[in-house]
């Protein structure tokens, strides 16, 4: 039976049914949910009943838990609930921190002049491919060095597209000149107004999919810088710790930690010394 989309757009969430996936979604993905959110949720999830078909939310959220867990749509699920804001050299004072002084000195230290760096919590692409683009601007200048960057998050959606690595002209604005010019390619179509970043820097970025709230992160690298920038705010204080403890696993001694510009670990537990705002050496 075909469900009419007036009665999609007339449904509401109960508050029940609310609490079933808000407390899902912070237990299992560390997302906060509070009341205040409920109307958003609703409105992110309508697509979602509109292609399956189902004309209430008490129906989707037991189509979501049937058999113990839908996974193929939980995944569909934490897609549209996450944030995805980001920008090309988004907090550009990081950047230049890393051509200045953490790559140098990096370099200098190391007879193995391949540096890993993890962008953690990568949306569409931007951070890892402006780390790809900052990183090969180092190696023009510095014989020997190589790189290679490691990019996550938990949106297969937003994977799919920084992968692709297509984006509108617009969204390259941020890009200095001769970067443009050198990392970016235009559409052989004038019509088309989208830029693709080249594939020879498409190749030093590799996507995966990681939940932050996995008991062990199941990667077999360790790395030199680790980003991990306006994600934490979405989490409690106490998994805001965790998260960063088991990233910290992942990242050298004298690693580099870098932090989003509203987030702090003041008063954390964490093997991380503050060298300058959001930037940190691991200890």
């Amino acid at each position: 039976m075909e469900v009419e989309l007036k009665d999609i757009f007339n449904a509401k969430m109960s508050d029940s049914d609310f609490h079933r996936l808000s407390h899902f979604i912070f237990t299992e993905y560390g997302i906060k949910m509070p009341v205040a959110k409920k109307i958003m949720l609703q409105s992110r999830l309508q697509k979602r009943l509109r292609e399956l078909n189902i004309g209430s939310y008490h129906e989707y959220v037991d189509y979501v838990f049937k058999d113990k867990g839908n996974s193929n749509e939980i995944v569909h699920m934490i897609d549209v609930v996450s944030t995805n804001k980001t920008d090309f050299f988004r907090e550009s004072s990081h950047f230049d921190f890393l051509l200045q002084e953490g790559l140098p000195e990096i370099y200098d230290r190391r007879k193995n002049r391949l540096v890993k760096i993890w962008s953690a919590g990568c949306s569409s692409g931007e951070e890892p491919y402006t780390m790809a683009m900052v990183l090969n601007e180092f190696g023009l200048t510095h014989s020997n060095f190589d790189f290679q960057v490691y990019a996550t998050d938990i949106s297969t959606r937003m994977l799919q597209k920084a992968v692709t690595a297509i984006y509108t002209a617009d969204k390259v604005d941020p890009v200095p000149m001769t970067f443009k010019k050198r990392y970016l390619l235009k559409s052989k179509d004038p019509a088309v107004k989208n830029i693709r970043v080249i594939p020879e820097l498409r190749r030093k970025v590799t996507f995966g999919r990681l939940n932050f709230m996995d008991t062990v992160y199941d990667i077999h690298e360790t790395f030199d810088i680790i980003f991990c920038r306006n994600v934490l705010i979405y989490f409690d204080r106490e998994t805001q710790e965790k998260v960063i403890n088991k990233l910290c696993t992942k990242l050298k001694p004298d690693g580099f930690f870098f932090l989003g510009h509203s987030e702090s670990i003041m008063n954390f537990n964490v093997p991380l010394k503050q060298i300058k705002p959001t930037i940190f050496l691991r200890v």
